[in-house]
Order: C-alpha cells, then sequence, then structure tokens
C-alpha cells in the first residue's frame, strides 16, 4: 500500500489555494464526477484528509471551484478605455472573452450545470454568479443612472443567457469566432440598455 504524500508545512490560506488550484487543472481536463479527492489530494502533493478539512465533500470542493472562477472581481470604470459606452462595453467584453478562453473545457462544464435537474446547490450558486456578473458589469459601465436598478438587473440578467449561448456556439460548436461573439454581445447590449433607458422614461 502507497503511503499518502507528506506536506510540506504551509500557512493554511496558502495550501487551500495549493488544493484550489490542483482542483481547478483537473476539472478542466474531465468532468468534476470523474475527478477523485485521492487524485487531487496527489496533484496538490498533500494527504487526502486536507481535502476535507479545508472543504468538505468533493462537491464542496466543485462549488468552491465554481465560485473562485465565475464569481468576476469588481472592474474599476477607469480600468476601461473608451471615449463611449460602446467602446468600453467592447473592452470590457474583451477581458471578459479572454478570461473565458484560457479555461474553455470548465466554462463550459459550469454552464452546463446549471441546466434542468442540475445539483441544487450548484444551481443555486450559478444564479448568485449571474446576478453578480450582472451587476459587475453594471457598475463596470457606469449604468446605474440610466434606468431604475430593479429593471436594469434584470435585463442585463436575461443578456447573460445571450452570453453563455454565443460562448457555447464559439467554443463547443466553433459556428463563432471570438470576434463574432464580441460583436454581437456589445450590439445586444447597448439594444438592452435603450429598452431599460425607454422604460426610465415611460
Amino acid at each position: 500500500m502507497t503511503a499518502e504524500p507528506t506536506a510540506a508545512r504551509l500557512p493554511p490560506e496558502q495550501r487551500r489555494e495549493q488544493i484550489l488550484q490542483s482542483a481547478i487543472r483537473l476539472f478542466e481536463d474531465r468532468p468534476h464526477t470523474s475527478v477523485s479527492t485521492t487524485e487531487i489530494a496527489a496533484a496538490a502533493g498533500v494527504a487526502r484528509p486536507l481535502i476535507h478539512h479545508y472543504f468538505g465533500t468533493r462537491q464542496e470542493l466543485y462549488i468552491e471551484v465554481l465560485r473562485h472562477l465565475y464569481f468576476i472581481p469588481p472592474i474599476e470604470p477607469d480600468d476601461l478605455p473608451g471615449a463611449t459606452l460602446h467602446e468600453r462595453a467592447g473592452h470590457l467584453l474583451d477581458r471578459w472573452l479572454a478570461g473565458v478562453a484560457r479555461r474553455p473545457n470548465i466554462w463550459l462544464t459550469f454552464t452546463a450545470s446549471g441546466g434542468p435537474g442540475a445539483d441544487p446547490a450548484v444551481a443555486a450558486v450559478l444564479r448568485e454568479a449571474d446576478e453578480l456578473v450582472a451587476q459587475r458589469l453594471i457598475d463596470a459601465l457606469e449604468l446605474g443612472e440610466s434606468a431604475p436598478a430593479n429593471r436594469l438587473l434584470p435585463l442585463v440578467i436575461a443578456w447573460g443567457g445571450l452570453a453563455k449561448g454565443s460562448i457555447h456556439q464559439w467554443l463547443a460548436e466553433q459556428t463563432l469566432t471570438k470576434d463574432e461573439v464580441q460583436t454581437v454581445l456589445v450590439a445586444t447590449l447597448m439594444t438592452v440598455l435603450d429598452v431599460a433607458s425607454d422604460q426610465r422614461q415611460a
């Protein structure tokens, strides 16, 4: 029987991040349901009980990976170049699509995981992420004054469904290019904002 590895001592946060990054690499190559905690521990160079110590079950680790990759950090408006809203939206979406392209398999798995019959915990995290991503976009483009919040946020979340479908066509079906996806998403986002603005004036 092979002994489990004994990891060098690291601060808890570093150890947790080490395990998380190892899980991300494995989940990029294969569906998370086919990756065992034993494999994750081996990839991280730690004893398997540490996986359970830091994350609980394999499913809880997967949900943490979802949060780590899908919950985009805030983007400061000053970080987006461009003189017009259209230009700034283009830069924002280019940055987002570049991040998606770095981990295409795991991104596709995430979006599929929220479909019919999805694990309720996973589906709940993805719904939370959809709302967060929409709010990050609103904040980054400084759209808060363009429409009532209770109308703007749902519209941007709905636009996010088109974004997911377009990215699926690009990454999985290969019927669209990244540039085509970006063009479609910028144009439709502008339409969504026009609808929200019209509602404000009504």
